[in-house]
């Protein structure tokens, strides 16, 4: 499945029906009058954060989305049909924005949740509804309200616990697949992860979800290699996993160089809590190791700790550091998590 994460699709309620002009004529009925009935309301468009999705390919092959218009109404006093709701399905963590593309309108993180986007319009009345002592017999009714249309941008930032952040080819991968059953590109190349990645951890009987996302590069912020495009997707994390390459000639550069485009793409960033680690240790002497994390235990008052990816050296020490940021999920019974459907169930164009 290709990831995408950012899409822009039309949405248009349903107009409502018209109101019906008709009179009571039968046969030895001494009172008639007017009888027309109300049109019915054309159907709403609903947002569903659901969990199962990961991506936005869905809305590539399909960007328009109209819900059907009330029916009219009729004579005998009789009512049109609404017009049936269309629930759209979108992955949790989806940001949905006017057409701008800066005004947020909903954010949709909590699994299950419901956003009205476009209202149905109301029916119009019958003219039975304008009957009066002074006019018994109108002949007017009400046409339909029309719906609502707009264009939406949808943009998706993963919901994980940790982001995993560093250079190119600095072993984030080889983490997440160690750790995870995630299965991830891997090559000795940089720039082999072209796209987000998710991975369940389990330590301590604990569920932390990692986030591996494309390596940057200095001059990122600028549209460098693969940019900034892709840092959205940690800005939910609780913390980051730095990741930086003990072969490096200056890991302290290097270091500087990931935290400053986090500065330049937005400051907050450099608030989260961060574990620093060097990577590949059993490639490296143990006397230019421990330089190294000195250097950059000097650099940023914190412990740095070591691994190899590879060779599964010291992951779980990294793991249980990552613990301490991680927020306790509670867990709800699934009764709970049930929603109240509707006498009928609306149709949804991506079921």
């Amino acid at each position: 499945m290709k990831f995408l994460d950012q899409a822009k699709i039309y949405v248009k309620s349903g107009d409502g029906g018209k109101g019906c002009i008709a009179f009571r004529r039968e046969k030895y009925i001494e009172f008639g009058g007017p009888n027309g009935g109300d049109g019915g309301k054309g159907g709403s468009v609903y947002f569903e954060a659901v969990e199962n999705l990961n991506t936005l390919i869905d809305f590539r092959y399909q960007q328009h989305f109209k819900a059907p218009r009330g029916q009219h109404g009729m004579g005998s006093e009789m009512s049109g049909a609404k017009g049936e709701d269309i629930i759209i399905k979108v992955p949790v963590g989806t940001e949905i924005l006017a057409e701008d593309g800066q005004t947020i309108l909903k954010d949709m993180i909590i699994p299950h949740e419901r956003f009205l986007i476009a209202k149905g319009g109301d029916g119009g009345r019958g003219n039975m509804r304008f009957k009066t002592s002074t006019n018994q017999a109108p002949r007017y009714a009400e046409p339909g309200w029309p719906g609502e249309e707009k264009w939406v941008w949808l943009k998706l930032k993963i919901i994980a616990d940790v982001g995993l952040i560093g250079f190119p080819n600095a072993g984030k991968s080889t983490f997440l697949a160690a750790m995870t059953r995630a299965r991830p590109k891997i090559a000795d190349y940089p720039f082999t992860t072209l796209y987000p990645n998710l991975g369940v951890m389990w330590i301590d009987q604990r569920e932390v979800i990692l986030a591996d996302i494309p390596g940057l590069i200095e001059g990122a912020h600028e549209g460098t290699g693969l940019g900034d495009r892709f840092l959205k997707h940690i800005e939910r994390c609780s913390a980051f996993l730095h990741i930086i390459d003990a072969l490096s000639d200056d890991v302290v550069a290097a270091y500087q160089t990931i935290r400053k485009e986090l500065e330049l793409y937005k400051e907050s960033l450099l608030e989260k809590p961060q574990v620093i680690v060097l990577n590949k240790i059993d490639s490296i002497d143990s006397q230019d190791l421990s330089k190294k994390v000195k250097a950059l235990e000097k650099l940023t008052k914190q412990k740095v700790f070591t691994m190899s990816a590879v060779s599964h050296i010291g992951l779980d020490e990294v793991s249980r550091e990552l613990l301490k940021y991680v927020k306790i999920k509670s867990v709800q019974p699934e009764e709970n998590l049930k929603i109240q459907e509707k006498e009928t169930k609306p149709w949804s164009p991506l079921d």
